[in-house]
C-alpha cells in the first residue's frame, strides 16, 4: 500500500472498541472516536523481519495504520488516544473518499518491567510531541519513502517527510533537537497570537503599550529559533 514494500504488508483489521476500552476515556471523546472513525486497519509493519534493515536504539519497529474517516477531519485528541494505545512508533494514514493524509507525532516509548506478580509483563509509557501532517494525496502519489540505514533513521525520515519545512534538518542538530525547537516555535507563536488578539481588544493605551512590548520581546526570541 502507498508504495511501501510488499513485504511489510500486515493488513489486520483493528476493532475500534479495543482502543477506548483499555484507556481512560470520557464519554464525549468516546463518542467522537465512534462518529469520526469508520475503521482502523493495521496496514504495514516495518521491522527487521519485514525489511532488510536493523532496528535502531530507540525504534525497533514502525507501524502504519490506515484510519478510514466518516468526514475530512479527525479530532487530534482521538489521534492521540490511538497513539497512546500503541506501544510502537507509528504513522497514521487518514483516508476519506480515496484520498489520504499522513499524520505522525514524535514519539518516545519507555518500557519497564513490572514485578513478579505481574508475570514479568512489560508496561509502556508513551510521550507524544506535536502532530504533523501532509496535504491530502492520492495513493499513487504518496510522499512516504523508506530511507535510512536503520529503523531510527527510517522513522526520522518519515517524520521529516510528513512535517516538511518545520522539521528540515539543520547542521549539528539532532532530530530530537529539531522537534523540540519547533515545539518552542509553535508555543511562542501561539502566545504571540493570543497577545495580539488581547492587544486589539484592549481599550487602555498604557495596557496596549505593555502588551505590544511583550509581543516585540517574544518575536525577537522567535527570530533566534
Amino acid at each position: 500500500m502507498l508504495g511501501l514494500p510488499k513485504s511489510t504488508e500486515y493488513n489486520k483489521r483493528v476493532v475500534k472498541k479495543k482502543f477506548y476500552e483499555k484507556l481512560d476515556v470520557n464519554s464525549k471523546l468516546r463518542n467522537i472516536f465512534i462518529t469520526q472513525i469508520q475503521s482502523v486497519l493495521w496496514s504495514n509493519k516495518i521491522s527487521p523481519a519485514t525489511i532488510n534493515l536493523p532496528s535502531g536504539k530507540a525504534v525497533p519497529e514502525i507501524e502504519i495504520f490506515v484510519v478510514k474517516l466518516t468526514g475530512t477531519s479527525l479530532d487530534k485528541k482521538v489521534l492521540s488516544l490511538l497513539d497512546n494505545g500503541i506501544p510502537y512508533h507509528s504513522v497514521f494514514l487518514l483516508e476519506f473518499e480515496g484520498k489520504f493524509q499522513a499524520w505522525a507525532a514524535y514519539k518516545e516509548i519507555t518500557a519497564k518491567k513490572l514485578g513478579v506478580k505481574a508475570g514479568g509483563k512489560k508496561e509502556f509509557t508513551v510521550k507524544l510531541g506535536n502532530y504533523y501532517h501532509t496535504d491530502w494525496f492520492s495513493e499513487e502519489k504518496s510522499p512516504l519513502k523508506l530511507k535510512g540505514l536503520n529503523l531510527d533513521s527510517v522513522y526520522e525520515n518519515l517524520l521529516r517527510q510528513i512535517g516538511g519545512e518545520p522539521l528540515a534538518a539543520r547542521k549539528g542538530e539532532t532530530f530530537k533537537e529539531t522537534v523540540e525547537r519547533d515545539a518552542r516555535i509553535m508555543k511562542l507563536q501561539k502566545r504571540i497570537n493570543a497577545l495580539e488578539r488581547k492587544k486589539r481588544a484592549e481599550k487602555q493605551y498604557n495596557k496596549r503599550l505593555k502588551l505590544n512590548a511583550e509581543v516585540k520581546t517574544l518575536k525577537k526570541e522567535l527570530r533566534t529559533l
